[in-house]
């Protein structure tokens, strides 16, 4: 008899969105007189059409597939070479950061990355989160057997939380104890909090002096309006020498429905064998990709490749742009009913303190057995979201405008 991987069994419930979506579906078939009233505010799933230039990318793909001169098979694992160019030059080079084109590694998205690189790590490291945390980072890590027990409250044995709380803006500071991987997401998903430029710094100072791996999520950068705020690890002097850093063309590029990511890998990072020996990641990385990917399809490339062309760039701000003004609108909402919030400026999402006495799962039940609106509630981020709710801005401006009136049912 096959034997399964018993480290998923002590995942402690659900992936919590699904969750989310069955409540909402329940409520659905019970007043189905205000189903169609429904407003969903809730998993951060774009909205908006495709950029032009994207579209046309991917007619453009899809036709050369049906044609024999023009026809495209397997191409590289890693992504095409022209793709990878594109991205090293608009997204690092163009501002001043250096990453080279084949740092670049094509994916569907950071997501699957984020637990992919969980394959060319060793188990029995050290690993920290964020709290709140987006669930992948935790869930990936007790499936590949990182963690102990699920404990009470949610929390696993074996991972240090770094807690994230009003006093500290949501982003916590480097711990006093030494840790071999460090999960790191700015802006942040959930909270929309945003680390300046010195604050990261400090991290990478307290990374390269413990030897640590930080796992950099910077799938929200093009939300940064400020220029205090740093838009990649790698401007940072020395993130090179020890953070990966995830990125995803679904947020700023619309591609939730697409599927276009890419993870950056420097050259200079390494990891150890149990005797000490020091590793490339690099070439580990290459390694994974060359034995279990053919990389990103066709048309999918092309498209990536072309948002990264001027048009693609001036399509893509005004596409950030629009889900910004959307977040500005909920936050404004949020304030004027005098409750605690927090993103909404550089971040897609607006984290609510919900009022006093109300729990997270409360709050969403509240507004959407009373408003038809659909949040997060922070609890599922974990522990340190509980007593908050997010809302995101990925919605039509009619809907937000709506949404941000029905939040006066948080505190009716």
């Amino acid at each position: 008899m096959a034997r399964v991987n018993e480290h998923f069994l002590k995942l402690a419930a659900g992936y919590f969105f699904p969750e989310i979506g069955r409540r909402v579906n329940a409520f659905a078939a019970e007043r189905p007189d205000l189903a169609g009233r429904i407003i969903r505010c809730g998993v951060g799933d774009v909205t908006e059409p495709l950029p032009e230039v994207a579209v046309r990318a991917l007619h453009e793909g899809a036709d050369d597939l049906a044609t024999r001169e023009r026809f495209q098979g397997y191409g590289p694992a890693t992504g095409h070479e022209f793709v990878r160019k594109a991205i090293a030059q608009v997204d690092y080079r163009d501002r001043g950061v250096q990453v080279a084109d084949d740092e670049i590694f094509l994916s569907d998205g950071s997501k699957p990355d984020a637990s992919n690189l969980l394959e060319i790590l060793g188990q029995g490291n050290r690993i920290a989160v964020q709290d709140p945390v987006y669930p992948v980072c935790v869930d990936t890590n007790v499936m590949a057997g990182n963690t102990g027990a699920a404990m009470e409250g949610g929390r696993y044995e074996g991972i240090t939380y770094l807690e994230g709380t009003p006093d500290n803006g949501f982003a916590p500071p480097p711990p006093a104890e030494r840790l071999d991987v460090v999960y790191l997401c700015f802006p942040n998903n959930p909270t929309g909090a945003t680390i300046t430029r010195e604050g990261l710094k400090r991290w990478i100072d307290w990374a390269r002096t413990n030897d640590t791996l930080v796992l950099f999520d910077a799938a929200y950068e093009a939300y940064v309006r400020d220029p205090a705020v740093p838009r990649s690890v790698y401007e940072v002097p020395g993130a090179r020498e020890c953070a990966i850093e995830f990125r995803s063309f679904s947020k700023n590029g619309g591609f939730t429905g697409v599927r276009c990511g890419y993870t950056v890998v420097p050259k200079e990072l390494t990891g150890s064998t149990r005797d000490g020996t020091r590793v490339p990641l690099h070439g580990l990385w290459m390694r994974r990709w060359s034995t279990c990917s053919n990389s990103v399809s066709w048309p999918v490339q092309n498209a990536a490749a072309a948002l990264c062309t001027p048009e693609g760039q001036r399509q893509m701000r005004a596409l950030t742009d629009f889900y910004l003004e959307n977040a500005r609108i909920l936050r404004g909402a949020v304030q004027a009913l005098g409750l605690r919030c927090w993103g909404g400026d550089n971040a897609p999402y607006v984290w609510i303190k919900c009022p006093e006495g109300l729990h997270s799962w409360d709050a969403f039940d509240r507004l959407l057995r009373n408003a038809q609106l659909v949040c997060t509630p922070g609890a599922g981020f974990g522990r340190c979201g509980e007593g908050f709710i997010r809302v995101s801005a990925f919605n039509s401006r009619a809907n937000v405008e709506e949404a941000g009136g029905r939040l006066a049912a948080l505190v009716s």
